[in-house]
């Protein structure tokens, strides 16, 4: 069973992407009745009596309570976006690392913390807007990131692009890296000591570029950032929060190149994707 304390936080973070498209979308109060609260022994309802939630139109003063005290409502107002979702305020510039993206990736590229640096022909830092509202996360660079010192830029790169423009964007318009700078030989999963060596490159990045939306591709990107152990089948469709940051876990491109049956789940997640971000204002 999954932990209910993560339960709980990602129910959080969806209540909260749905009150922010609300808001995106004009509402400015969402109504409940009060009779879809009732308590068990309050006995049957009124006839006609339901337990649908109604929404109040933008500009409208519903008030707490109407005048039907068989269909009291009690309405919430959404409030701006800084207060629906945190500040990235866990997002801090490290002292210990260059503070703008070209020096550390000079400082990423003479890395030698563990033994991949002895097999890669060149790392792998980022590539795209390093003002882009949306940065997406994988693994590891494979062969062709390896010699070309790019991110996704092989077969499953192409998916990603296609991917990316499925949401009306473009390559240059998000920011794309992995946990890795290096490829593990034979392309296979990254060791625990290599991601720790290179987490905190990673949070740097991530301090600098300062998204306002992850997402993380392959259950080992997942697994790094929210240090879980859970399975892709029960941490996809969900959004996360990743130091303030809302993070969305998808499959890799490669996995989909594997598996077309699984274009399907990606396509949905993609989908939460596009919506975060117009909720947020961010697109």
């Amino acid at each position: 069973m999954s932990d209910p304390r993560e339960e709980l936080t990602a129910l959080a973070r969806e209540a909260r992407v749905l009150l922010e498209r609300e808001r995106a979308r004009g509402r400015t109060h969402v109504t409940w009745e009060a009779h879809a609260m009732r308590p068990a022994d309050a006995g049957p309802r009124p006839r006609g009596e339901t337990s649908r939630a109604r929404e109040a139109p933008a500009g409208s003063s519903p008030g707490p309570f109407s005048a039907n005290s068989t269909a009291r409502a009690s309405a919430i107002a959404l409030p701006g976006f800084e207060a629906l979702v945190p500040s990235p305020a866990g997002l801090a510039v490290r002292e210990d690392l260059p503070d703008d993206l070209g020096t550390l990736a000079r400082l990423v590229s003479e890395c030698r913390k563990c033994r991949l640096c002895e097999t890669r022909t060149n790392t792998v830092f980022a590539d795209g807007s390093v003002n882009a509202k949306l940065l997406f996360i994988g693994e590891a660079p494979g062969r062709d990131e390896d010699l070309k010192g790019l991110p996704f830029v092989g077969r499953a790169g192409q998916l990603l692009d296609k991917m990316i423009a499925a949401i009306q964007l473009r390559r240059d318009e998000v920011y794309i890296c992995n946990v890795l700078k290096c490829r593990p030989p034979e392309n296979r999963t990254p060791l625990q000591d290599e991601v720790d060596q290179c987490m905190p490159y990673l949070e740097q990045q991530l301090a600098l570029v300062r998204p306002a939306l992850i997402c993380a591709l392959g259950l080992s990107a997942v697994q790094a950032l929210l240090k879980s152990k859970s399975s892709m089948a029960s941490l996809r469709g969900r959004t996360f929060e990743y130091k303030g940051i809302p993070l969305i876990p998808t499959y890799h491109p490669a996995a989909l190149l594997r598996n077309p049956a699984l274009k399907r789940e990606a396509w949905e997640d993609l989908q939460r994707v596009r919506d975060t971000l117009k909720a947020q204002g961010a697109s």
